[in-house]
């Protein structure tokens, strides 16, 4: 029963999704009708600008860290787990949304950020380098799905196994939601930050 408690609210919190309030609410437009059409930080950030882009993040993170943190009231360090995961298919595959909703870049970082921070932080760094050296933010999340389980897997001591495989689902989750950018960056089409899209 607790296990279903924490599925439910945490995906819950997920569906939540902030491109789409902050977008309906401050500019009145459906943030699924412009740019990408995604419902994600990096589609605020080119369609509505620095501002949105920026509160928008803020929130996404601000799901996973919350979801897990009520994961882990109601059942330890398990309930965490299981939380931050379901949280992330929220933001992922909103209810709310018709199930079409953001890649989990942000919302998955909220959720590391407080389960073990250092991973989330070591992982931001190298993400972040990439990122201003290529000015794709795309690459930068596909680098982040790659490398989470692998830094997840150094730093994670004593080594704890669930932690593990939510790293590593995690990642594989991006990935599979980072299809259309892969594609687009092996056909040299993809877009660059502060390119807009028609």
């Amino acid at each position: 029963m607790q296990i279903l408690l924490i599925i439910i609210i945490s995906y819950l919190i997920g569906s939540i999704s902030s491109s789409y309030l902050l977008g309906k609410i401050l500019v009145k437009k459906d943030i699924r009708d412009y740019g990408s059409g995604n419902a994600g930080t990096t589609n605020a950030l080119r369609v509505f600008g620095k501002k949105i882009g920026a509160l928008t993040l803020i929130f996404d993170i601000l799901k996973g860290v919350i979801a897990v943190y009520i994961g882990g009231r109601i059942m330890g360090y398990d309930g965490k787990i299981i939380a931050g995961l379901f949280a992330v298919i929220g933001h992922n595959w909103p209810v709310f949304l018709k199930f079409k909703g953001g890649k989990g870049i942000a919302t998955s970082f909220g959720v590391l950020l407080y389960l073990h921070y250092p991973t989330a932080l070591v992982c931001f760094i190298i993400v972040l380098f990439i990122i201003i050296k290529t000015r794709y933010m795309s690459l930068g999340s596909i680098t982040a799905a790659i490398i989470v389980p692998i830094v997840g897997y150094i730093m994670n001591r004593p080594f704890n196994r669930n932690y593990f495989l939510l790293t590593l689902i995690l990642g594989i989750l991006a990935l599979f939601r980072h299809r259309s950018n892969i594609k687009r960056l092996i056909e040299g089409k993809e877009f660059k930050i502060g390119e807009k899209i028609d």
